[in-house]
């Protein structure tokens, strides 16, 4: 067998698997009231352990989009326009974009650790020897707490670049932030902030998904945890990317 025969192959295979992961996912999404606990312990990992890196990511960014997007701007005579253009970046790709991938890069590759650890110590043999469903008990949780995490997260990194575009804009350009709000205000719709957040509520499933995935498949030992915790961050990254064109592209004809 090639090299690329090899490499197709375990393509096919990656992907098989982590469907096969997501429909068995699906069929154990009624969970028993003491797993609820376990939801809540995630939530707290995912979201407020996240919360530092989300913020300081979206307030930068919003602020460098703003002034690149006024200084380009201003050549046309457009400068008005600048509000409206950064806040709908912000909120249909940036916010959402970026904090699936810098919180999902974290999250998934510390999901990876987590459960290829106990993989490769055999605590996933023990769990079925028990008879306890370890998809329900390890992967519906984390799958379940990033459905709430990763929308709320990408409110806050909304809010937070459109502040901090705003807030550049009043320092380095002198602009009237009344006259900003009212303009954003009024070019930007609920549809656009609502679409961005329908776009992180299918990245948190993604990310949440390979992360789990790339640990209950992991292999050879602690080498191969290592392996498959880096892989996870490409493929986390990758999958938001691809995922975010034909997401737009969906939302794009069914309501615009």
């Amino acid at each position: 067998m090639t090299g690329l025969e090899l490499s197709l192959r375990r393509t096919v295979v990656w992907y098989g698997g982590l469907g096969l992961l997501t429909g068995r996912v699906m069929r154990s999404l009624a969970l028993p009231p003491k797993y609820f606990r376990l939801i809540l312990r995630e939530i707290e990992s995912m979201g407020v352990q996240s919360l530092g890196v989300a913020l300081t990511a979206a307030i930068f960014t919003g602020m460098v989009f703003t002034i690149q997007s006024a200084v380009n701007m201003a050549r046309f005579g457009a400068e008005t326009y600048v509000g409206p253009v950064a806040a709908l970046a912000i909120l249909r790709e940036l916010g959402p974009v970026l904090t699936a991938i810098l919180v999902g890069g974290k999250v998934a590759s510390g999901i990876t650790a987590e459960l290829g650890s106990m993989k490769v110590t055999e605590q996933i043999d023990a769990l079925r020897t028990l008879g306890v469903n370890y998809v329900k008990r390890l992967v519906v949780p984390r799958v379940l707490a990033s459905l709430v995490v990763f929308p709320l997260l990408t409110v806050l990194t909304d809010a937070v670049g459109v502040l901090g575009g705003m807030v550049i804009m009043f320092v380095e350009r002198g602009a009237d932030m009344y006259a900003y709000w009212n303009t954003m205000t009024y070019w930007v719709v609920p549809k656009d902030f609502l679409t961005g957040i329908g776009k992180s509520v299918f990245f948190g499933a993604v990310v949440t998904l390979i992360g789990c995935y790339n640990g209950l498949s992991t292999e050879g030992g602690t080498e191969g945890l290592g392996r498959a915790t880096t892989a996870t961050v490409v493929h986390v990254t990758m999958g938001v990317i691809v995922s975010d064109f034909f997401l737009t592209k969906l939302f794009l004809t069914l309501f615009y």
